[in-house]
């Protein structure tokens, strides 16, 4: 490899997303002077980034070198590993290739984003599609995930062999799809694998991560439970296997369905375009659901997550054409995501107050994960038997984790890599070459901008200080408005006092520095802020206007 990063006669691996974090995953491998990447997603924003709500790995590195990027392959359709493609495959500029459930979601995006027929989208055929591009060989191996068409990649290239989990769990009775047996994976390791790039998700986790057609069971007790009480079950949306679980123990139960949550309704219209959920109920409309006799409803809702806007928080705040009251029942058939905690306990105790019961996944078996426990990851290695295993789509924690399982496990290689590290797989000894750009950007409004930019950076300090606004006047007192600091009575003092200080250090300048704007402007600035840290404890960001004399300054 030269010191441009182009990759010469070897195989490279570099995650630009995903390793070090959960979400937001883009993999790139190297071969032969071309690159080949492997999903594109995002993430959603939490408190770090106020005002933000989508996050996306910085793409610099490919950006630079598309000429030599083949296309963009996708595993699967969840947000983390499809979500960026409609901000970035345009400029991009390569084709993206996917199984049908997964293209037709990302269609969709397209289209919504005016690239459709821009961006070239493949379907390959979802058992085993095959592709060839440039070097590497890519075939297909479906695995069980929690949505339809979760997949492997197995990549063939001249200096060894790839299997590329993609999100997965090992499940004998999934529901939806035809998962890869044991035997057939078996087959795979002994042609040879020599990179096992694996999901550390649920590394910590000492059992199998459970089969969906155990949901069935435990779900069709607890609705059955509650017979004449209205029943809403919140899962996460794209769980088609779920869907079609809860469609059946609806009909399993006499009740009918009612669909509350648009991205519900994306995903069964595409299930079901796609040769899925093809028995699924009729759905009711709200009206009709809030007529039946209680017992007689079952509500599918989005907001498990605690999403403000999503079904589940507008009906626990009484805010929805759905009502639940004293006695009926929530079923949080999804697991807690880490960071979500807070929102989730907001929801449940707005449900709690209202008296009406809940029930999640710790107090009955009603969801399962769709990532591998420490046994699946155990039996995979076995059935692979690979040579090197670089973990990913995991924190730190869960990556350095499951290089612990895999050395114990036999494996010769385990490699704990982050987002940024170039790491030669063959020829040779496998290991880290260098760390290349990247970072975190951020869709801010309609603007896609570095996530430590200055206007998420100035947002993150107007919201922890506050800000003050000073107007500054020939022969007048100045202006003050004081916006987020805690002066509440106080405020009237406060600003006769800071314009006191203002003249006061506007008045100790001499000679040409009194007739110098900038000079001016800073005695202002300074002096509020003391005025403020004085009054409130605070150091705001201070904004000074000068009208007539020089444009509006800010530090």
């Amino acid at each position: 490899m030269k010191k441009n990063f182009k990759p010469e006669n070897e195989l490279l691996f570099l995650a630009l997303g995903g390793s070090g974090e959960i979400g937001m995953n883009v993999n790139l491998y190297g071969c032969d002077g071309k690159w080949l990447m492997v999903d594109l997603g995002m993430t959603f924003s939490g408190n770090e980034y106020p005002g933000v709500d989508l996050v996306f790995a910085d793409l610099d590195f490919i950006e630079e070198r598309t000429r030599d990027l083949l296309g963009i392959v996708l595993t699967h359709a969840h947000e983390d590993h499809i979500g960026a493609v409609p901000y970035f495959a345009g400029e991009l500029g390569v084709p993206l290739y996917a199984t049908p459930f997964t293209a037709d979601l990302v269609a969709r995006k397209l289209d919504e984003a005016g690239l459709l027929g821009k961006v070239k989208l493949n379907i390959i055929e979802e058992d085993h599609g095959q592709l060839d591009i440039g070097p590497f060989s890519v075939t297909y191996i479906p695995l069980a995930h929690s949505i339809a068409e979760g997949n492997a990649l197995l990549i063939d290239t001249p200096y060894g062999r790839v299997f590329h989990t993609g999100d997965w769990k090992l499940d004998e009775d999934p529901i939806i799809g035809e998962p890869t047996t044991e035997e057939e994976l078996r087959a795979i390791g002994a042609e040879g694998v020599h990179t096992l790039v694996c999901d550390s998700t649920n590394v910590f986790n000492p059992n199998p991560s459970g089969s969906e057609g155990g949901v069935h069971q435990a779900l069709m007790e607890e609705v059955a439970r509650h017979s004449g009480k209205r029943v809403l079950v919140t899962t996460f949306a794209s769980n088609v296997a779920r869907l079609q679980t809860l469609g059946e123990v609806a009909r399993e139960t006499g009740r009918q369905v009612c669909v509350a949550g648009r991205s519900l309704d994306r995903i069964i219209e595409v299930a079901q375009d796609n040769g899925y959920l093809e028995d699924f109920p009729e759905t009711v409309d709200f009206d009709t659901a809030m007529s039946l006799p209680r017992g007689e409803i079952l509500i599918l809702a989005t907001g498990g997550q605690g999403e403000p806007r999503a079904a589940l928080s507008r009906i626990a705040d009484s805010n929805h054409p759905i009502e639940l009251t004293g006695g009926d029942v929530v079923l949080f058939s999804s697991r807690q995501i880490p960071g979500n905690e807070i929102a989730i306990g907001k929801i449940q105790n707005m449900l709690a107050a209202r008296g009406i019961t809940m029930v999640t996944d710790r107090q009955a078996g009603i969801h399962v994960s769709g990532h591998p426990g420490r046994p699946e990851l155990e039996a995979l290695y076995e059935w692979l038997q690979p040579e090197v295993l670089v973990p990913v789509h995991g924190e730190i924690r869960h990556m350095r984790e499951q290089a612990k399982v895999g050395k114990e496990s036999g494996i010769p290689h385990n490699i704990v890599q982050s987002n940024g590290d170039i790491v030669r797989l063959a020829p040779g000894e496998p290991g880290r070459l260098a760390q290349v750009r990247h970072g975190r950007l951020v869709l801010d409004g309609d603007i896609i901008t570095p996530a430590d930019g200055e206007a998420v950076t100035m947002r993150r300090r107007i919201a922890a200080e506050g800000v003050i606004v000073v107007v500054l006047y020939r022969g007048e007192a100045p202006a003050i408005e004081a916006i987020g600091l805690p002066l509440d009575e106080d405020l009237p003092e406060f600003v006769e006092e800071a314009q006191e200080d203002i003249l006061k250090a506007i008045g100790k300048l001499k000679g040409k520095n009194a007739q110098d704007p900038a000079d001016v402007h800073e005695a202002a600035r300074l002096a509020a802020r003391r005025a403020a840290r004085r009054w409130a404890g605070k150091s705001p960001q201070v904004r000074v206007i000068m009208p007539g004399r020089i444009k509006e300054g800010r530090r």
